[in-house]
């Protein structure tokens, strides 16, 4: 890659890392709780529901919008 596309490649990584992090309510619970250890999932079960059912709801509307 070049520097240009590097550039680009670290604002949007950098962004939407910022927005995932300002999102969550700061509470001292945050600040308390353990941190997970290697072997838990990095997506849970809630949020693979929540990834799948979105992305069959947004290619329902694609496919609607197209035919």
């Amino acid at each position: 890659l070049k520097a240009v596309q590097m550039l680009w490649v670290n604002l949007i990584m950098d962004t939407l890392a910022s927005l995932a992090l300002a999102t969550e309510p700061p509470t001292e619970e945050l600040l308390l709780r353990r941190p997970y250890g290697r072997d838990h999932p990095l997506v849970s079960r809630t949020m693979l529901r929540n990834i799948l059912g979105h992305a069959a709801y947004q290619l329902l509307i694609i496919f609607t919008l197209l035919f």
